[in-house]
């Protein structure tokens, strides 16, 4: 039972209250308060099938903290990690339209900032390997989405021979609204379970696709993040990239229906939501840029 689990971590002081935090699509999460304050416990195991180590992630957060962009960790152990609870305001979609120069912004910082705190072997992150990955898996698991995988596989060949290089960043990796906390004076990010060394660009596509920004509000975020408008090579990365991270979302959630069970997390759902907006992008790239296989 996790409240016993809670009881027994050797970091608290004095008595504790414990509550359960909705809205996790992968993790158990507590709000804990002991004499110091509020703590927020979260409980993973490892989830190789997602690339996600705990050790990794713990190290990501210590140095997102040390870098300034997200809570301290007071404690971390296999399976779980405490980090102190923030009186923070969730953001939503809407949230994200209404400010894509403060998440380019948040982005550029948190890209020059955060290798100088990060320690230890040097995760990578690249989703088109991800994508192929899943789509392995999804194969052998016999996935009801298996028809899908020849035509998914296709466009994310041809998404990936559309990127310019670009400067190895240690980026986030996963900008959904939820991991947006603003205070009232700042912006903190939250969950690096899938923080790692990469490209710039993902953070940057997967934040437009995620709260299905206009044309206008992803210029003012990619002006934000460069200082200046990107080139039309840069555009066409971007534009390929926010289709790559649509592409892995769901099938993040394809993959997570096999092997997760998040109490009211619908995978499916999640899943066809994002096949959506993917082939919603897709159709603005093909236009904008020519018809790609698949």
């Amino acid at each position: 039972m996790s409240i016993e689990r809670i009881g027994a971590l050797p970091c608290w002081a004095g008595d504790i209250t414990a509550e359960v935090l909705r809205g996790g699509l992968s993790n158990e999460s507590w709000k804990v308060t002991d004499a110091t304050g509020a703590h927020v416990v979260r409980f993973g195991t490892d989830f190789p099938f997602h690339h996600v180590f705990r050790d990794r992630e713990a190290m990501a957060a210590r140095a997102a903290h040390a870098a300034g962009f997200g809570p301290e960790v007071g404690y971390s152990a296999p399976g779980v990690m405490v980090t102190r609870f923030l009186a923070a305001r969730t953001w939503a979609e809407a949230d994200m339209r209404a400010s894509p120069g403060r998440i380019g912004a948040l982005m550029r910082d948190f890209h020059s900032r955060m290798p100088a705190h990060v320690s230890g072997p040097g995760a990578i992150f690249w989703v088109f390997h991800v994508v192929r990955d899943y789509a392995r898996t999804l194969s052998d698991r016999s996935s009801r989405f298996a028809g899908d995988l020849p035509r998914l596989l296709a466009a994310n060949t041809a998404l990936e021979l559309a990127q310019v290089p670009m400067p190895i960043v240690f980026g986030h990796h996963d900008l959904l609204p939820g991991n947006f906390l603003d205070d009232g004076a700042r912006l903190w990010l939250i969950d690096y379970e899938y923080a790692a060394f990469g490209t710039g660009m993902f953070d940057l596509a997967g934040a437009a696709g995620n709260a299905a920004m206009t044309p206008d509000e992803e210029a003012r975020l990619l002006e934000a993040y460069f200082g200046h408008a990107p080139d039309a090579a840069t555009r066409q990365s971007f534009a390929a990239m926010k289709c790559a991270a649509l592409m892995r979302e769901a099938m993040w959630a394809m993959v997570s229906e096999i092997f997760l069970t998040a109490p009211g997390a619908d995978y499916d759902a999640h899943a066809r939501d994002y096949l959506g907006r993917l082939s919603a992008a897709l159709e603005v790239y093909q236009t904008t840029y020519g018809k790609i296989s698949g």
